[in-house]
């Protein structure tokens, strides 16, 4: 194949000859940059927990109970001798209703134990006062990967992906006690639930907008929207007493509840409850039931076939001991002079950009300092935790129960966890992240970023790597997410990650042109698995133009920079080979731009990007001053 020339496609050009040899693993959707790492993690850790089992012997007693959940996985034996059974008993109780006042009787019963309900209530930070802990409400989860799926124009995707979930559902619940035709009826009846909750739920779109979702209500006028729910009960059941206050994440929810759940429907949301309950706990049952049950999953995301027994082990106990493990690995494989050396690079970067804030040109004075206090203050969580939290220490189960069993008195464990923190502070200490995690993040209500050591590592980041090179890969990625700090969503929060408004109204008016024009700038793109949503992805974008912008502004006043090695590491990271069925659902599930646009369109906005490579406007890489972009 001829060579790309880079002047007209970066990625392929740095990327043509590995995307053309590497092999996606079937169990994997994708491979490349990210995935590639987490699979490396994986490998290695799954050495590490059958090294620990096969001697008895534990770091901590931590790894000692996570060692004996993986063990518990593994054990097929048991798991397929115990097929479904371990589950009937509670789909009997979801089975066994008899109306509203039946279920009101079992609510509490029900959150803990995370049976399916017609709504859905969690603990969450404040945004109003980042210290404290709110109620939020919200609506339950559509069959499809986003309600967009259920619009006008798309009945024959809908259709097409419905059908799918219906032979895996008809299938899994041959295991269940139901005849023939109660089986058909159960799925018939999820299927018209499911469409009642699609009209009133928010598309990915609509939550990528976060800021949205604080809608504070008085607790008796939510109570009063979601009768026949006996709300106020649950709450005091809950809690001891009745907050003052819910947030209400979804209005349009809220406000067509009695559409979705009522008396003469009661049966519609009963039948949804059961096969939603069995389908979510077809991977802790029979080693067939994982199989049947992933199958819609699957081919979401073009999935040729299940995870080993070994890797699922890893996965779900990485999930429900993740800060032992993540703390465990960081430990283990993240050095101290590497934690050194990005703790270094990421005050460079802090610094960098509170000097282009200050030398900014268009925001009045006033805007500067609060965007400056604002990186004075954030946070940097590098690596790992000093501590595992003290929760863990309560995450006990009886090790001869079922998986089944294992699992539910774990996940109620984190119910409980998570109800309990309602009149506490919020701990700003504690990590989004585990440190074996291959990712990194911003959180807007503490004002921190998080980076796992995991992601540390080529070609993100290496001791051996070139500092450009570095500054192109994780310097970039650093810089993306302290920029989370001033995009569409974290623009509207201060220092202390209280939603506040710290802007002028004309420097706002200026950021949200620049926005808009960011959105037109990814909008429409079409590429061979669908079309781009600008607006849905525009908050990575502008992270990606900003996370660019201020390496690129050290790089300037550096004596051994080297441009050529800082974008080609910048399109490395972005590698990714991925199913064509994967491709077109992150389109719709994912805040992210595709791989292939996060590593072309960023640098045309950049005058490095053309006078690194001569890029002229007969280049496909090229765009006109006008239409270039930078926010920060």
């Amino acid at each position: 194949m001829e060579k790309v020339r880079i002047q007209d496609d970066l990625y392929n050009h740095v990327n043509q000859e590995w995307l053309e040899k590497a092999v996606i693993p079937d169990d994997k959707p994708t491979t490349g940059g990210f995935a590639v790492l987490a699979d490396d993690v994986e490998e290695t850790l799954i050495k590490d927990l059958n090294s620990m089992c096969e001697k008895n012997e534990y770091p901590n007693d931590y790894l000692k109970r996570a060692c004996t959940l993986y063990k518990a996985i593994k054990n097929v034996k048991k798991r397929n001798k115990d097929g479904a059974r371990p589950a009937l008993r509670n789909l009997e109780k979801i089975k066994k209703l008899t109306g509203v006042s039946h279920l009101n009787r079992n609510l509490k019963d029900f959150v803990l134990k995370g049976f399916p309900l017609p709504f859905d209530i969690a603990v969450s930070d404040d945004m109003k006062d980042s210290n404290k802990h709110c109620l939020m409400l919200s609506g339950p989860s559509v069959i499809l990967p986003d309600v967009s799926y259920y619009k006008e124009g798309m009945e024959g995707q809908k259709q097409a992906l419905l059908g799918m979930w219906k032979n895996m559902a008809s299938e899994v619940l041959k295991y269940s006690k139901l005849s023939s035709e109660e089986q058909a009826l159960f799925i018939d009846d999820t299927l018209k639930f499911d469409a009642i909750i699609a009209t009133l739920v928010k598309s990915n779109e609509e939550w990528s907008e976060y800021t949205k979702s604080y809608n504070p209500m008085k607790t008796s006028k939510v109570a009063s929207m979601l009768k026949p729910i006996a709300f106020k009960k649950l709450l005091s059941n809950l809690f001891g007493f009745v907050p003052e206050v819910v947030v209400v994440a979804e209005p349009r929810f809220l406000k067509g509840f009695k559409t979705l759940f009522n008396q003469e429907n009661f049966e519609l949301y009963k039948h949804w409850a059961y096969v939603k309950e069995l389908l979510a706990s077809t991977n802790v049952l029979s080693e067939q039931l994982r199989e049947i049950g992933s199958s819609y999953r699957r081919a979401l995301s073009g999935i040729a076939k299940m995870s080993s027994v070994e890797k699922f082990a890893y996965q779900l106990t990485g999930q429900l001991f993740s800060e032992p493990i993540g703390l465990y690995y960081g430990v283990k494989y993240f050095g101290e002079e590497a934690k050194k050396d990005v703790v270094e690079m990421v005050n460079e970067i802090i610094e960098t950009y509170k000097r282009r804030v200050a030398e900014n040109d268009i925001l009045e004075e006033a805007t500067k300092q609060k965007a400056i206090l604002k990186l004075s203050t954030m946070r940097v969580k590098m690596g790992y935790p000093d501590k595992v939290d003290e929760f863990y220490d309560k995450l006990v189960f009886d090790e001869k129960a079922s998986l089944y069993d294992i699992v539910c008195t774990l996940s109620k464990a984190y119910k409980e966890h998570s109800f309990s923190k309602l009149t506490l502070p919020v701990n700003k200490d504690l990590w989004v992240m585990p440190g074996h995690m291959v990712n990194a993040c911003y959180n807007p209500t503490c004002n921190d970023i998080t980076f796992p050591a995991a992601i540390l590592q080529a070609p993100f980041y290496s001791i051996k790597q070139t500092r450009s090179e570095n500054l192109g890969g994780i310097g970039a990625v650093i810089g993306h997410e302290i920029s989370h700090a001033f995009d569409n969503n974290g623009a509207k929060c201060d220092e202390n990650g209280n939603l506040n408004n710290w802007w002028s109204k004309n420097d706002f008016k200026k950021f949200d042109k620049k926005t808009k024009a960011m959105i037109k700038q990814f909008d429409g793109i079409e590429l061979p698995w669908g079309k781009v949503n600008g607006s849905f992805i525009v908050s990575e974008n502008i992270a990606d133009n900003g996370g660019m912008a201020v390496t690129l502004d050290i790089m300037a006043h550096m004596n051994n920079k080297n441009y050529e090695e800082y974008f080609k590491n910048w399109a490395r990271v972005w590698c990714m080979k991925a199913k064509e069925e994967y491709l077109k659902l992150l389109l719709s599930v994912d805040v992210h731009g595709p791989a292939i646009l996060r590593a072309n369109i960023p640098p045309r906005n950049f005058k490095e990007w053309y006078e690194t490579f001569n890029v002229k406007k007969t280049d496909k890489m090229y765009i006109s001053p006008s239409k270039r972009i930078v926010i920060w």
